[in-house]
């Protein structure tokens, strides 16, 4: 079997890849609100006006910034990025993992799908791992300033980037090819060989879509956290999730052993199609 099989392992970012919000490592401090401050500050606006609460986030984060002088430009956002800290085992992660699956002969592609801010991911030291990275993003001026949201993705809206995935569409913009007719033979990622990865209700909608359709979902929760793996076993039983597992990517832990044996089982799915097409 040659590697002309990709398997798509799709992960949520704060709380899956790394502990908390990725605006809580630089952006947050650095305006002098405490976390609990900024977010209640965010959600309330939300509630007020009673709008999404991605969209609430994003303005804050400019009108903080503005107050403060701090800089709009996307640089400053990845440079922000680089103070991100990641669950044990994260970094070494991607390059395991792929040549595991190049062992089975399948091709392992990884991206992001998240409500945090694309810029922030891409100036993370793992952001060369993902193939695309799907997240909120923000309008620039012709002077590089950032001044209104380009893409907002809250819990529901993520989904759409799951259809993206499976018919081979990086681009937000693009509302066409995603939804022209393809048969489902020449998608370039089944959702049969899709791996979702996320850490709580806002991942739901695209766990259960997963898993719905064949794939495997798995949602982690943070190790430090005692009785979270109970609370979130919950969503095995309501059918919404394959495995629950803690977010520890280190070699020989429970993820790495789950991850392992799905690409075992996507490859012998692979191969029993081969054998009846040989028919």
């Amino acid at each position: 079997m040659e590697n002309n099989y990709t398997v798509a392992l799709i992960y949520d970012f704060d709380g899956t890849l790394a502990p908390g919000n990725m605006q809580e490592y630089d952006f947050i401090p650095a305006v002098g609100k405490s976390n609990k401050e900024f977010w209640h500050e965010a959600n309330s606006l939300a509630e007020e006006q009673d709008g999404d609460a991605v969209l609430a986030y994003m303005a804050r984060m400019i009108q903080e910034a503005q107050s403060k002088g701090l800089s709009l430009r996307r640089e400053a956002f990845q440079e922000s990025g680089r103070n991100v800290r990641y669950y044990n085992g994260v970094e070494e992660w991607f390059g395991r993992m792929n040549a595991y699956a190049a062992e089975k002969g399948l091709r392992l592609l990884h991206y992001v799908n998240s409500s945090g801010l694309k810029e922030i991911i891409e100036g993370t030291s793992i952001a060369k791992e993902f193939k695309h990275i799907y997240a909120c993003s923000f309008l620039y001026n012709i002077d590089g300033i950032a001044y209104w949201p380009a893409v907002a993705v809250n819990y529901t809206n993520k989904t759409q980037f799951i259809f993206k995935i499976n018919k081979g569409v990086e681009s937000v913009y693009d509302a066409q090819k995603v939804n022209q007719y393809m048969e489902e033979n020449s998608r370039p990622v089944p959702f049969k060989r899709m791996i979702y990865v996320g850490d709580g209700t806002t991942d739901i909608p695209c766990m259960r879509l997963v898993k719905n359709f064949g794939g495997h979902s798995i949602a982690v929760y943070n190790p430090q956290e005692r009785g979270k793996r109970k609370d979130m076993n919950t969503l095995i039983r309501d059918n919404r999730v394959n495995y629950v597992c803690a977010a520890d990517y280190s070699e020989g832990s429970e993820m790495d052993t789950i991850v392992r044996a799905i690409i075992d089982k996507i490859a012998a799915d692979v191969r029993l199609e081969e054998l009846e097409t040989q028919r």
